[in-house]
């Protein structure tokens, strides 16, 4: 079973959709990651597979930063630069949310999650 959530960029122009699993507020698979692009933002993300988010509003404000392999791609907002959700390396059939986008999720919930090891990934040998 799932629920709807809602999840914006800080000045609101990108609104997500997203069906997230019932449960915790949803959250499944939380991470971070310790990847370069990750590292430097430091978010906690939440797995959501790609058929289960959609782009309602600010397609047109969304920008695509990809690096290194340009399997992951990266989206974040072009007015306040949020990042809001990226398409994984690791699994390119999910999107890992940043949970402080996710409306009614307290980050301070998720301080201890696992620490992914992105800077040894099998795609960069």
């Amino acid at each position: 079973m799932t629920s709807a959530r809602r999840a914006t960029c800080h000045c609101g122009a990108v609104e997500l959709a997203l069906d997230m699993p019932q449960g915790p507020a949803g959250i499944v698979d939380p991470r971070r990651c310790d990847c370069s692009m990750c590292r430097r933002r430091g978010t906690v993300m939440a797995s959501v597979p790609l058929a289960r988010l959609r782009v309602v509003r600010g397609e047109d404000a969304l920008r695509l930063y990809q690096f290194g392999t340009m399997t992951a791609r990266h989206w974040f907002c072009g007015t306040c630069g949020t990042n809001t959700h990226h398409q994984r390396r690791s699994n390119p059939n999910e999107y890992g949310v940043n949970l402080g986008c996710i409306e009614g999720v307290d980050i301070r919930d998720y301080q201890d999650v696992p620490l992914l090891d992105g800077m040894s990934h099998p795609a960069d040998r």
